[in-house]
């Protein structure tokens, strides 16, 4: 017998009601997913064979969809740098291990030397984003790893300044959260650094960098080649900490030996305190 009577004809409406509000005639995907779990049980259905790819999570680990994981991971957070209307970023790289100074006393004496850090960090954080939120919110929007430390002190700044956050934080192999004052929103985690890397700077209008290890020395490197190299625009780049920095790197060894162009050492400035960041950062040549 034919189908008849309301329900037959008011799954074709609604079907019909949903694709039309969508703009086009297709089942979305997120359909088919919830479909399959209601698929009979059988060894066809449970073989791998018959997943949906997207849904698939053996399948989109494998090695050979690599090309594909890397692509998702730069699509899903530029998607959501837009829908939450983040048009440019203050970009902060620093050590996790910096303690804050109230917890100094029981970290070890090198880091305890640097915790006054942590604090200018925060206030740094808190200015840039009084300002941002002052002209509407979308520009300068405080960036960091996500972490602890110099990445924990910028995001709780732009908190206590009533504005939002940006975390990137990376699967690493010791357990690890985002600090808790990461905009939930922004709160991202990545497999890979270069598309983590890739999100820090492509909508950086200044970078600021705070004294750290590897990681923050990686980030900083490449920061500056890629200005270096015009594979990036010149933009207001600031180190925190001359003293540190000089005690690090030999900059000018580099220059005597010719590995760089005296010129390269303009790319960057030294500051001390977050006010002389923030007036390094307007009062940059060119901006």
């Amino acid at each position: 017998m034919r189908p008849t009577g309301p329900r037959a004809g008011e799954g074709r409406l609604n079907d019909t009601t949903r694709h039309a509000a969508r703009g086009h005639p297709l089942r979305d995907s997120p359909e088919d997913v919830e479909v399959t779990r209601h698929t009979p049980d059988t060894p066809q259905t449970r073989s791998p064979a018959y997943r949906l790819a997207f849904a698939d999570q053996d399948f989109l680990t494998r090695r050979e969809l690599r090309p594909v994981r890397l692509q998702l991971e730069l699509l899903k957070t530029e998607l959501e740098f837009d829908a939450q209307g983040i048009r440019s970023t203050m970009v902060m790289f620093g050590g996790a291990r910096i303690p804050a100074p109230d917890a100094a006393a029981t970290a070890p004496p090198g880091l305890a030397a640097l915790s006054h850090y942590y604090e200018e960090a925060r206030r740094f954080a808190r200015i840039v984003t009084e300002r941002s939120l002052a002209a509407g919110g979308q520009e300068n929007v405080i960036v960091t790893g996500g972490g602890p430390g110099v990445m924990e002190a910028g995001n709780l700044g732009a908190a206590e300044a009533g504005g939002r956050s940006v975390g990137l934080n990376i699967v690493l192999p010791h357990e690890q959260a985002p600090n808790a004052h990461v905009t939930p929103e922004l709160s991202f985690n990545f497999h890979y650094f270069a598309i983590r890397k890739m999100h820090f700077l492509m909508r950086a209008s200044a970078v600021v960098v705070f004294p750290g290890g590897f990681g923050t020395l990686d980030e900083m490197f490449e920061s500056l080649t890629l200005i270096q190299t015009q594979r990036m625009r010149p933009v207001p780049f600031v180190l925190f900490g001359e003293a540190f920095w000089r005690r690090i790197v030999n900059w000018d060894a580099l220059v005597e030996a010719g590995t760089i162009a005296a010129e390269d050492l303009a790319l960057f400035r030294f500051v001390e305190t977050a006010e002389a960041a923030v007036e390094a950062i307007e009062t940059w040549p060119g901006g």
